[in-house]
C-alpha cells in the first residue's frame, strides 16, 4: 500500500476517531501547540456518555474543552505537567491537577512508570510530507515516549501554514504507519507575545547580561525577565552566543537577526540552537519553520545536566516566586497555592553550574504589593507553609534582584543571610536581619551596605 493509500485509509472524522474513548480511559493530550482542537471539542460532546475518563496535558494555550463542559469533573478528570495561566485558574477553580515533575525526567516517567496508562494519545500535527511524517512542530518535549506506550493514536493534522515544521535533532516526527486514526482539521496557532519590560525587570537583566562572555550558552527560562536578557543580548557588544533550552522563545530570534547568535562555540551540537518545545511570536514560528540553524529534541535530551554542561559558559537564566536566607527557591508555588511547575529550573541550574565557566541565575524583584497594597519582600525569612522547594539551598548559585546579584555556592548560612539581605528592598532589610537573629544565621560582624 503507498503511503498516499495508507493515509486515506486511516483518514475519519473528529466524531468517529473519538469514539474510541471509553469509560476509565487516559487520554494524553501531548504539549502546549500539540494540543488538539477538533478531537478535544468532539470527545467533550460525549461528556454525557462517559464517565472517569483521565487526561494529562502540559502547558496549555486555552481552555480545553473538556474542561468548559465539565467544570465539576463528572465525566472528565485533568492533570497537567506544567501550568500556564489558563491551567492555574482551572486549577484555582478545582478542576485540574497538577503532576510534580522534573522535566528531563518526563519521558522517563512514561516509559517507566506510566507504560500501560495511555489508552489513546491525540495530537496536534502538521500535513503528512512525502516520506509519511508528520512533524511536533512547537512540542517535540516527550511525544516519542507518549507514542511508545499509546494504545491508540489519533493525530490531528493541522493545515495552517503558520504552523512550522521544525527539523531534528530526533523525535520531532511520527509515522503514518505507527497512527490508528487521521483526522484533519484547520486550527490556529497561538501566539504568545512577551510581555512589556518594567524598569526594574530592566536593571535585573543588565546585571546579568553584565556577567555573560563571548561564547557563552544561553537557556532563558518561562518568563518576562528571561525574555528581557535575550533582547538586551541582542543590543550587546557580545558575539559568538550559543542556545541550548528547554523554551524556543522570540529573544532568540532577536538575538539571532542582530548577528549574536552563531551556537559557533558549543560543545554539542555546533552551529545549531537546540530546544524541546516552542511559544511566542509568529516571526518565530516563520524563523522555525525549516530552518536547519535550528534542532529540536526531546526534553531528556535538551535538559540533561550533562549535556548542558558539555558546553562551556552555559548561562541559565531563570524566574523564582520566593527565596529564604537559607537559599531555598521557590519558583513554582505561592504556599499551597499551585502557580507553574518545577519545569526544567532545576535541569539548568544544574548543568550550568556544572559547565566549565557556568553560571545559573535566578531572578525576583526584590519586592510587590499585595492585594492590600502592603509592601511585601520576596527574600522572605522562612517559606511560607506549603511553599514547593524547586531548587534547593545546595544547588542555588546567582540570585538576581534590581539591588544586585548575591552569590550563594558554597557559602555557609550567615554569609548566605548577609548576601540575600543586600539584595532586598531597603525598607524590609531591617526585618530579615531581625529574623536572621532569631533563626541564628546572623553574626553579630555581619554587615549590610
Amino acid at each position: 500500500m503507498s503511503i498516499a493509500d495508507l493515509y486515506r485509509s486511516k483518514l475519519v472524522s473528529a466524531e468517529e476517531a473519538v469514539k474510541v474513548v471509553k469509560n476509565g480511559d487516559w487520554i494524553d493530550y501531548g504539549f502546549g501547540h500539540t494540543n488538539p482542537y477538533a478531537l478535544d471539542k468532539a470527545l467533550a460532546a460525549r461528556k454525557d456518555e462517559l464517565k472517569d475518563v483521565k487526561f494529562r496535558h502540559c502547558l496549555s494555550l486555552r481552555v480545553p474543552e473538556v474542561c468548559k463542559v465539565d467544570p465539576n469533573r463528572e465525566a472528565f478528570w485533568f492533570s497537567n505537567w506544567h501550568f500556564s495561566g489558563a491551567d492555574r485558574k482551572l486549577h484555582d477553580q478545582g478542576a485540574m491537577n497538577y503532576i510534580p515533575m522534573i522535566f528531563r525526567n518526563k519521558p522517563l516517567f512514561y516509559r517507566k512508570s506510566l507504560y500501560n496508562d495511555v489508552d489513546v494519545a491525540m495530537f496536534r500535527v502538521t500535513p503528512m510530507n512525502k516520506h509519511g511524517y508528520f512533524n511536533l512542530h512547537c512540542g517535540v518535549a516527550a511525544i516519542r515516549a507518549t507514542i511508545e506506550i499509546a494504545k491508540k493514536i489519533i493525530l490531528e493534522v493541522n493545515p495552517n501554514p503558520n504552523l512550522p515544521w521544525a527539523l531534528g535533532g530526533r523525535e520531532e516526527c511520527i509515522h503514518i504507519s505507527e497512527v490508528d486514526y487521521v483526522v484533519e482539521a484547520e486550527s490556529p496557532v497561538e501566539v504568545i507575545p512577551a510581555a512589556t519590560p518594567t524598569e526594574i525587570d530592566k536593571k535585573i537583566a543588565q546585571y546579568i547580561v553584565e556577567q555573560i562572555p563571548n561564547g557563552a550558552c544561553i537557556q532563558l527560562g518561562i518568563g518576562g525577565m528571561p525574555n528581557v536578557v535575550g533582547t538586551l543580548l541582542a543590543e550587546s557588544d557580545l558575539k559568538d552566543l550559543g542556545c541550548q533550552t528547554e523554551m524556543m522563545v522570540d529573544a532568540y530570534y532577536h538575538m539571532y537577526q542582530a548577528g549574536k547568535l552563531t551556537n559557533m562555540k558549543k560543545g554539542i551540537d555546533k552551529g545549531k540552537a537546540t530546544f524541546a518545545f516552542a511559544a511566542g511570536s509568529q516571526f518565530l514560528y516563520d524563523w522555525m519553520d525549516n530552518n536547519p540553524a535550528l534542532a529540536t529534541y526531546a526534553v531528556n535530551y535538551t535538559n540533561n545536566p550533562y549535556n548542558i554542561a558539555a558546553n562551556d559558559n552555559a548561562v541559565a537564566i531563570n524566574n523564582c516566586v520566593e527565596v529564604d536566607l537559607y537559599g531555598q527557591i521557590s519558583s513554582e508555588s505561592s504556599g499551597i497555592r499551585h502557580i507553574s511547575g518545577t519545569g526544567g529550573q532545576l535541569d539548568f541550574t544544574t548543568g550550568a553550574y556544572m559547565s566549565n565557566g557556568g553560571k545559573a541565575f535566578i531572578c525576583c524583584t526584590s519586592s510587590f504589593k499585595d492585594k492590600q497594597g502592603v509592601l511585601r519582600s520576596r527574600i522572605v525569612p522562612l517559606l511560607p507553609q506549603g511553599s514547593i522547594v524547586t531548587v534547593p539551598r545546595t544547588q542555588a548559585h546567582l540570585i538576581v534582584t534590581e539591588y544586585g546579584i548575591a552569590d550563594l555556592a558554597g557559602r555557609n548560612t550567615w554569609e548566605r543571610a548577609e548576601r540575600l539581605i543586600n539584595i532586598a528592598h531597603p525598607d524590609l532589610r531591617d526585618d530579615l536581619v531581625k529574623a536572621a537573629e532569631e533563626q541564628g544565621i546572623w553574626k553579630k560582624s555581619n554587615k549590610i551596605g
